[in-house]
């Protein structure tokens, strides 16, 4: 099954479509990806191979989006979801091609991008990631949904690494992984795929509503805003987006999704200049339209107004 590119729409639309989104897929708009783990039947996951242009491709199954691209030099997969589904990734590239993964990129160090990181290791894949991840893998970290993640095994964590840039030159493809700054975390990668002309963004652009932001480790809103406002000057309207999780997309869905953003964020500075308390700022629902009432938009919207506090 192939994944399907959006066009423009109002931001009416878009607000149905990320409401759509929510309901089909992913239930909350904190960090869907922690309830994930704390239910999962691993053998009941299917890894779905989607084709995006040319030699590349993503791997949709549990966690963050796998981008792929083979040729004569080998395999580089960006993230690698669950160390349980290694088998299942594997085995969906060795229908792509019989050669083994060479290169791991992490878009960030969330365990639903690097879980597989130890498997990949073991079995002789470079692990790349932005120098702040591997930091954040190589002790244990509380993300800001109160999730606990382990410190990961040596075989696992990162052994190249950058600080705002690199470049590979791999199945005659140029790759550029870029530091937009924190945002998501403060380790994420965006990764180009510059002859192609297709993008994958790790989660500082997901297609759920509200994207998750890690406070804890160094993500923030206005980071992640302006994050968004670097990956958007350096795509156009041609660009094939690869987002941290959900459907194929382009540069107006990133464009939309900013415009959220951005409208959140002065929603919260407005209750800020009004000196309203946290649960006055709730009453205000500063994210009305965008996401549905509840607890987990309610957590949302605490965690990023103490950014303002």
């Amino acid at each position: 099954m192939h994944g399907t590119l959006c066009g423009r729409a109002s931001k009416n639309n878009y607000k149905d479509d990320m409401m759509k989104n929510l309901l089909a897929a992913f239930v909350t708009c904190t960090f869907c990806v922690t309830l994930q783990l704390q239910a999962q039947d691993f053998d009941n996951i299917e890894i779905a191979t989607h084709h995006v242009k040319g030699n590349i491709y993503y791997l949709e199954g549990s966690g963050g989006n796998i981008g792929v691209i083979v040729g004569d030099d080998g395999v580089l997969i960006v993230d690698d979801q669950f160390g349980p589904l290694t088998n299942k990734i594997e085995a969906a590239i060795t229908d792509l091609t019989k050669l083994p993964v060479t290169f791991v990129v992490n878009s960030h160090f969330h365990y639903d991008h690097t879980d597989g990181n130890e498997n990949f290791g073991r079995a002789g894949a470079f692990i790349v990631a932005q120098e702040n991840a591997r930091r954040r893998m190589e002790s244990a970290q509380v993300l800001a949904s109160g999730y606990s993640q382990r410190r990961y095994d040596e075989v696992g964590l990162p052994k190249i690494t950058f600080f705002d840039a690199m470049r590979f030159y791999f199945n005659d493809e140029p790759i550029e992984i870029v530091y937009n700054g924190p945002g998501h975390t403060d380790g994420d990668a965006q990764i180009f795929f510059l002859e192609s002309n297709v993008v994958h963004t790790g989660d500082m652009f997901v297609r759920y509503v509200l994207p998750f932001i890690d406070q804890n480790n160094g993500g923030s809103l206005d980071g992640m805003i302006k994050a968004t406002d670097r990956l958007a000057s350096k795509i156009n309207d041609e660009t094939i987006i690869i987002p941290g999780h959900g459907q194929l997309s382009n540069r107006d869905d990133l464009l939309n999704y900013r415009e959220m953003l951005v409208t959140i964020r002065g929603n919260l500075v407005r209750a800020k200049v009004e000196n309203l308390s946290p649960s006055e700022m709730l009453d205000t629902e500063p994210a009305d339209g965008f996401a549905p009432t509840g607890d987990g938009t309610d957590a949302w919207l605490l965690r990023a107004y103490d950014e303002y506090r």
